[in-house]
């Protein structure tokens, strides 16, 4: 592997990034758990069932209800399908084949959410499209409560 030479004094000065030992890696991994892809899509799913009902009882409309939903289903049904696939390929010992595999999951959560949109019209009578994209904006944006609530990343001592 080649190491890059800092180009200033002040670059080689800045540099404090010390590698963790493999104990010390794992007193980190112990300490800071990760966070479950399940956990944060079945939240999504909470989420987007929560925005249909705000959305249904604020404007007292069902297919405002609807719209949310369906815009809360075109976020969580492909973001299931990336975590079963990249999940079910994780152990490959392969990097190249990881990477491959993580990005044609990503192609494809892509081309399930543009289909998905693509139908809405068919599949929602009375489709309101504001409502549609509130869902998936409020319902895309749970991950960032995820990160919120999990617990903090602690450094080790």
């Amino acid at each position: 592997m080649k190491t890059i030479a800092p180009e200033t004094e002040t670059e080689a000065e800045e540099s404090d990034f010390k590698p963790l030992t493999a104990e010390e890696a794992a007193v980190w991994r112990s300490r800071n758990p990760p966070v479950s892809v399940w956990k944060v899509v079945a939240g999504q799913a909470l989420v987007g069932v929560l925005v249909a009902l705000v959305a249904w009882v604020l404007t007292g409309s069902v297919p405002m209800g609807w719209s949310a939903a369906y815009g809360a289903v075109a976020v969580v049904v492909p973001a299931a399908l990336f975590a079963r696939g990249v999940l079910r390929h994780s152990a490959s010992f392969n990097p190249r084949a990881a990477m491959v595999g993580f990005f044609g999951w990503e192609i494809a959560k892509i081309l399930l959410t543009v289909a998905l949109l693509a139908a809405a019209p068919w599949v929602v009578p009375g489709l309101n499209w504001v409502a549609l994209v509130v869902g998936m904006v409020i319902t895309m944006k749970t991950y960032w409560i995820a990160l919120l609530v999990r617990p903090s990343v602690r450094k080790t001592d």
